[in-house]
């Protein structure tokens, strides 16, 4: 199991890291939401639970709890750049597809 990190993702998530001041990294995870089901969440992390999973690439800390690691596992996170929009994405092998506007997906 492993979630992994670009290079333009972990320089962005250290970007925020460093512009917050404090956290252990970023929390990748999935909520239930969405026309295909199940959106994916991303916030900072001051604290590791006991059902975290806890990977590092490229020198930035991914924590994913056990239920979301279902959906998550061998996700490459990203960052790109496309005209005005800028973002994180997310190159899940799991999932069978996304809904029309890129919110939610489904496995």
């Amino acid at each position: 199991m492993a979630i992994t990190v670009t290079d333009a993702a972990a320089k962005r998530a250290k970007t925020f890291l460093a512009n917050r001041g404090q956290g252990l990294g970023i929390r990748l995870g999935v909520k239930t939401t969405g026309c295909s089901g199940l959106a994916y969440v991303l916030e900072f992390v001051d604290d590791v639970n006991d059902d975290d999973q806890v990977f590092e690439d490229n020198d930035v800390k991914i924590v994913v709890d056990a239920k979301s690691l279902v959906y998550l596992d061998g996700t490459q996170l990203d960052f790109a750049k496309e005209g005005l929009n800028e973002g994180f994405q997310f190159n899940n092998p799991n999932a069978n597809g996304e809904c029309g506007c890129g919110e939610s997906f489904n496995v």
